[in-house]
């Protein structure tokens, strides 16, 4: 893998690890797979094995939460992974596939404009209109791919799919089979093969799923972090490992920038200050832990590009005002309010309120 590429894919990046856990791994592995359910889990949550190798964790969260996701992957039943934006739903559906299957790649991207081809094969239209259909002029897709090697498919943002594409899933999740009728024949899945789904709760009501194909998927749902120190653990890790891969010109960020920036999110997301002593009100956007991330890299490039090269306020303000103003008619009133009770109150947080009171 070329050192100029930009992000990795996880069986890349991660291979190391994943060669060092497949060497100790001696539990019993299903059928395809590269790794055992339990060494998985590890993977997906850290361990440091008994040679002394760091396996780094990739979600930091209940690990009964990431049990239960393999464990739905080792039988016949597919993945949705559930939750609001920014829980990681991604990350870890690339992560799963990558420690099981060994190829995160196939993956169906699910948009509002998503077609059956997309989810089923695709035709080389130049050698099917000079020689008719065959097998030659079939293009397969992930899904195609993937029932056919015995890998895992993973299909992003589920509900954005327009539900009657949605559906053309049934078939192949109930009965592990997807026609071809224009060449009168059929892919049977082989054993490896399942699905990885990912949704936005924020989304019901967009392109619900139908019961027909709710009831083919166990669903998991990725919740928010559910401590400050736990979301600050999962921001500094992922902002450190972006960094490297950026290379920027910063040094690493205080911890304490990482939280003022975290318990801003946090407050303004629940309705209320950590302590629990006041109520806020809350902005229209989600403020997830991935956009708290997005914020700290956004302010390490502006430190380190346009600035000494230490983290300030100032270099956090307008990717926080921008995450935080969704609605410029009403969120510039909910921020500003917060700023002026608690923000400006608290002991060390003034540069925080002046940096974010000049820009908006």
């Amino acid at each position: 893998m070329s050192s100029t590429v930009l992000r990795q894919h996880a069986e890349s990046a991660f291979a190391a690890e994943l060669a060092a856990l497949a060497k100790h791994d001696d539990r019993p592995r299903p059928p395809r797979w590269k790794l055992s359910p339990w060494a998985v889990t590890d993977y997906l949550l850290g361990i440091t094995l008994p040679d002394g190798t760091l396996i780094t964790p990739k979600y930091v969260g209940d690990r009964r939460i990431i049990e239960i996701a393999v464990a739905t992957l080792a039988t016949d039943r597919a993945l949705l992974l559930l939750g609001v934006p920014g829980t990681a739903k991604s990350w870890v559906s690339e992560h799963l596939a990558a420690a099981i299957s060994g190829d995160s790649t196939l993956m169906i991207q699910g948009t509002a404009g998503t077609s059956e081809e997309s989810l089923r094969y695709n035709w080389n239209y130049a050698m099917l209109l000079a020689k008719g259909p065959s097998e030659e002029a079939l293009v397969p897709g992930p899904m195609f791919r993937a029932m056919r090697d015995g890998m895992l498919c993973r299909v992003e943002e589920l509900t954005r799919i327009p539900s009657d594409v949605q559906d053309t899933l049934i078939t192949m999740l109930s009965e592990k089979t997807l026609p071809i009728p224009e060449l009168a024949t059929e892919i049977q899945g082989t054993e490896g093969f399942n699905v990885i789904a990912t949704a936005n709760s924020r989304d019901r009501g967009v392109n619900d799923l139908s019961s027909a194909l709710q009831r083919r998927f166990n669903t998991v749902v990725l919740p928010l972090p559910s401590s400050l120190e736990a979301e600050v653990e999962i921001v500094t890790m992922r902002v450190a490992s972006m960094s490297k891969a950026l290379a920027l010109p910063a040094e690493p960020p205080a911890l304490e920038e990482i939280r003022r920036v975290v318990t801003v999110f946090r407050e303004l997301r629940s309705g209320a200050t950590e302590d629990g002593k006041a109520k806020v009100k809350s902005p229209s956007g989600t403020l997830s832990t991935a956009e708290a991330i997005s914020v700290m890299t956004n302010g390490l490039a502006l430190a380190g590009h346009f600035g000494n090269g230490k983290l300030s306020a100032q270099d956090l303000a307008s990717g926080m005002v921008g995450a935080i103003v969704k609605d410029p008619s009403q969120d510039p009133v909910v921020f500003k309010e917060y700023l002026e009770t608690v923000v400006k109150e608290r002991d060390g947080w003034k540069d925080l309120y002046r940096a974010c009171r000049n820009h908006i």
